[in-house]
């Protein structure tokens, strides 16, 4: 049950409760009244009044100065007498509430008389003194419910004692009900929240619980587990950030190592001119490599932080990437490969040309490395539903979009296993040394900065290959659709 239910429905039963045992405490009471007002109550108190009566019609109780000792005698704690003259001046009363000076009108004296008339305290009656069809006075008896008014005392005091325990009685069922349904629990799940910021794992058995508390344990213990996640990843994050710098920290030290030993070498006048302009190309090409691994170290922490955010422009794809392929021929034959180029775009893009140049550097960078020297690389940009001359079999199963456009490099040689294919995308992940050509290693970021500049442009990178046969990148880019985000 609901707490919100369940507390609507204590409320109304603490409100219930009281009301109803004051209602049936009402109903004894009455029932107590009725019972004492019956018949035998009744008869009772009338025979004691005809036994006074006969001693109250004496007309000569009703004159001035009378001798009323045989009525003094007749009253008692029980039993009260007042007598007025016909015009009704009080002359005799032994109630002490009532005055006897004064005059009473005679609608008061004279109404309900022959009357046995039952209040709470006492019965009351009035009756006239006639002799000889002349009216001398009237006489009032009151007869004190003495027993009633002491029993109704009895309940009443009763039926406050009863009123106070039930009170007690549901306010503490209600204070042990609120400690067992909400106190409780909720110190409960504060100790294994105190316990999960120590670091402790949590199992909590509130759940199962089909109420509020039950969900908010839920919503702790889902809580739990992405900040389990979020410490992973954080930690996961760490230690690849500790063996990247580790893994580019020993892969400088070998170029700087090289650059040393040839700077050192140089210094020697027993070298040639041919091993001095040998030494000098080494220390330019070792440099280059080292500038490289920084650039690719910096893009990459870069690409990782949320504030960094690409400015994309709107450009004409024929004319962009038309420039974008192009001089790429003689750096192959510097490599030993052959390319070939095919641009056939339409549309508009949107890009950032900077960093989509970057791109397609790091996959030609990637094809050099992994391809077989002597063979053909291919580069192309075309548009979706489109497959370039010349491209693999395995190529032209995967270009599956038919908007935007695809960015294709493909290269022969011994290609990739399937399952490193996803991993070439981690950062520092990086295949089998002797696939490449002559041993040469990277920084193991390419790929995964190429995959992230991709993905803030809004496209999405793939990678195919075949052992045997080749591997190629497709790299899809969506259309521009008139708003750059």
């Amino acid at each position: 049950m609901k707490i919100k239910t369940w507390l609507l429905i204590t409320f109304f039963i603490v409100m219930v409760l009281p009301i109803t045992g004051a209602y049936s405490l009402y109903v004894w009471i009455n029932a107590y009244y009725q019972d004492k007002n019956g018949v035998a109550e009744y008869f009772e108190k009338l025979t004691e009044l005809n036994q006074v009566k006969s001693v109250l019609e004496n007309p000569m109780y009703y004159t001035k100065n009378a001798d009323i000792k045989d009525i003094e005698a007749l009253t008692n704690d029980h039993l009260a007498i007042t007598l007025y003259s016909k015009s009704g001046l009080f002359l005799y009363s032994s109630n002490p509430l009532k005055s006897v000076s004064g005059i009473d009108s005679k609608d008061s004296v004279f109404k309900g008389l022959y009357e046995l008339k039952q209040n709470y305290n006492a019965f009351t009656y009035k009756e006239p003194v006639y002799q000889d069809g002349e009216l001398f006075g009237v006489y009032e008896i009151q007869l004190v419910r003495t027993d009633w008014v002491k029993g109704v005392e009895n309940r009443s005091w009763l039926v406050i004692a009863s009123s106070i325990l039930l009170f007690l009685l549901i306010y503490f069922a209600v204070m042990m009900l609120l400690n067992r349904r909400l106190n409780r629990p909720l110190h409960e799940l504060m100790r294994q929240m105190r316990a999960f910021a120590k670091g402790e794992h949590v199992e909590s058995n509130l759940v199962a619980r089909k109420d509020e508390i039950g969900e908010l344990a839920q919503t702790f213990l889902a809580m739990q587990d992405e900040i389990e996640m979020a410490r992973t990843h954080l930690k996961a994050e760490q230690q690849q950030k500790e063996l990247m710098i580790a893994s580019i920290s020993h892969d400088l030290k070998t170029p700087l190592t090289a650059i040393q030993a040839y700077a050192e070498s140089l210094q020697s006048k027993t070298l040639s001119e041919e091993q001095q302009e040998e030494y000098r190309q080494i220390i330019l090409t070792k440099s280059e490599t080292m500038k490289h691994m920084f650039e690719d170290l910096l893009m990459y922490t870069l690409l990782q932080s949320t504030s960094y955010h690409l400015e994309l422009v709107a450009v004409d794809g024929a004319e962009y990437f038309e420039m974008a392929l192009s001089d790429y021929e003689q750096l192959c034959k510097d490599q030993g490969f052959l390319l070939e180029v095919t641009c056939d775009i339409e549309g508009m893009f949107a890009v950032h040309p900077k960093q989509l140049q970057r791109v397609i550097d790091n996959l030609m960078s990637n094809a050099w490395r992994y391809g077989a020297v002597g063979t053909t690389i291919g580069l192309a940009a075309v548009n979706a539903g489109q497959c370039p001359i010349g491209c693999f079999d395995i190529v032209s199963k995967a270009l599956i979009k038919q908007d935007g456009m695809y960015i294709i490099v493909q290269n022969s040689g011994q290609g990739v296993k399937k399952e490193d294919i996803e991993k070439l995308f981690e950062p520092m992940y990086q295949a089998d040394t002797a696939r490449t050509k002559a041993g040469e290693r990277g920084t193991g970021l390419g790929l995964n900065i190429a995959k992230q500049i991709i993905e803030k442009h809004g496209g999405s990178v793939e990678l195919v290959s075949k052992e045997g046969y080749g591997t190629a990148a497709l790299c899809w880019l969506p259309p521009f659709k008139g708003e750059i985000s």
